[in-house]
């Protein structure tokens, strides 16, 4: 028995990263899984696809639609398809503050407009969004990112409050740094290496998260374990956010090796 037994579920940027791990968690908890990306993906296994841009509303509403017609509901929606951009606010050209804002704030609004229209139907559903630590404070170069992020966080609670006596659940989750394609396409870059190293240590447990863990966090807020939660921006981050770390620990007689060298 799984947790998602005789569930349907869409699962956007599927085909890389955080939401192909959901994917994959769900196909292995029993869900009738619907990836969605811009290219059908080969790493999971078990699952149906669309391919389509989460900024067409025509083709989110056609593929709700075909999910529908096939399996007669929806369950539950991970929207983890995102981009990565910034820069320094008076250096950012529009069209990249656009396409930025686009992809994470407005496909994530576009794939919950759709959603819903099977679950206040059937007045049951869970929709759990992907926004980032980014979403909740600021971070050197994020502007058009951590703004999409923040928007993706207050736009999920305000989902909270507008469905929930329809039996609608709505929560984000708030990544940390995870180690997936897009992360480390960034942090790869030269000269990028001792930011890398800083990023790290500002993660308490001494290292990036792992996409598994955020599939797991998913998994929960998806499922019927957190029946009694919505409205609630899950920080998994590894302590990142926890506080601030400037040695003094190690001063008292607490200095630890890194996870990552244990």
């Amino acid at each position: 028995m799984g947790c998602l037994d005789d569930k349907v579920a869409l699962v956007t940027g599927a085909a890389s990263g955080l939401g192909e791990a959901t994917t994959q968690r769900f196909v292995d908890e029993g869900a009738v899984v619907i990836g969605v990306d811009l290219e059908e993906p080969s790493a999971w296994k078990g699952a149906g696809f669309h391919a389509f841009d989460v900024r067409d509303e025509p083709a989110v509403s056609a593929a709700v639609d075909a999910i529908v017609d096939e399996h007669g509901r929806l369950d539950a929606v991970v929207h983890c398809a995102g981009v990565a951009g910034g820069g320094p606010v008076h250096l950012l050209p529009l069209e990249e503050w656009e396409r930025v804002i686009a992809v994470n704030l407005t496909g994530t609004f576009l794939v919950a407009k759709h959603a819903l229209r099977p679950m206040v139907a059937q007045r049951s559903g869970s929709i759990v969004t992907i926004a980032s630590i980014e979403g909740v404070q600021g971070t050197e170069g994020g502007s058009s990112y951590n703004a999409s992020k923040g928007g993706v966080v207050l736009l999920t609670k305000n989902l909270a409050i507008d469905y929930a006596r329809l039996g609608i659940r709505a929560n984000c989750i708030c990544p940390g740094f995870i180690d997936t394609p897009m992360s480390r396409a960034i942090l790869d870059l030269p000269g990028m290496a001792q930011f890398k190293d800083r990023y790290v240590d500002e993660h308490k447990l001494g290292r990036f998260g792992r996409a598994e863990e955020i599939a797991a966090a998913a998994l929960f807020l998806a499922s019927e374990e957190s029946s009694f939660v919505t409205r609630h921006a899950l920080v998994v981050d590894g302590g990142f956010t926890g506080g601030t770390r400037a040695g003094l620990a190690d001063a008292l007689g607490l200095s630890f090796a890194r996870a990552s060298d244990l």
